[in-house]
């Protein structure tokens, strides 16, 4: 039976409006949005059950439109019932077993082009978000993205879109998983290893009607 963690995030109230501080993108006057701040939120959790090797955390939006020719379009609104997808904003594996907390800005200062390195940190080890197949095609913002990267929603959409902040406790000291891999192939990896979860949710939108 998985046992549930208790997780906690300082800057907003568990289902309420994530602050622009942490977020990619902001809305703007002309051209609807702009960069954000980009800073990871300090996060904790209690509760870990015994024989927790290692832990995990992934942050997903479930609500990105799945044809993205719908996405930030003019005269156009994305119907809530529109089909979506899991998007992967923060993938960090085989943190240690001692650790019960990341503060502010660990996993992200701001908005690197090319995206933030992916691969070992002295708190785990960092995977691939989906930024990195967002931009693929775009030849300044192209490359690995790894660490945190904030919502970015579209600007026409209907849905107030969820980010679901969840910490694993695993079995097992290492996922080894290499240092090239994104949130799938975590959540493919942890089948069979998971001794507790816990989640804390913030909401956000950059559709001018709905903020």
């Amino acid at each position: 039976m998985t046992e549930q963690l208790q997780v906690k995030i300082d800057a907003w109230i568990d289902g309420e409006n994530i602050p622009d501080k942490y977020a990619f993108c902001i809305p703007a006057e002309e051209g609807h949005v702009t960069l954000g701040e980009n800073k990871s939120p300090s996060i904790s959790w209690s509760g870990v059950p015994e024989g927790v090797e290692s832990l995990v955390i992934l942050c997903t939006d479930p609500g990105v439109p799945t044809d993205l020719e719908l996405v930030n379009k003019e005269d156009l609104n994305i119907p809530i019932e529109t089909s979506r997808f899991t998007f992967y904003h923060w993938v960090l594996v085989d943190i240690p077993k001692d650790i019960d907390r990341l503060d502010e800005g660990v996993e992200s200062e701001g908005i690197q082009p090319g995206g933030k390195d992916t691969g070992k940190r002295e708190y785990g080890i960092r995977g691939k978000n989906f930024y990195t197949n967002w931009f693929a095609s775009d030849e300044k913002m192209r490359g690995d993205y790894g660490g945190y990267d904030g919502p970015c929603p579209p600007w026409n959409d209907n849905l107030i879109h969820e980010y679901i902040f969840t910490v694993y406790a695993l079995d097992i000291a290492s996922l080894n998983l290499g240092e090239q891999f994104s949130g799938p192939d975590v959540e493919q990896a942890m089948q069979g290893h998971i001794l507790g979860q816990g989640s804390y949710v913030g909401t956000y939108t950059l559709n001018p009607t709905l903020r």
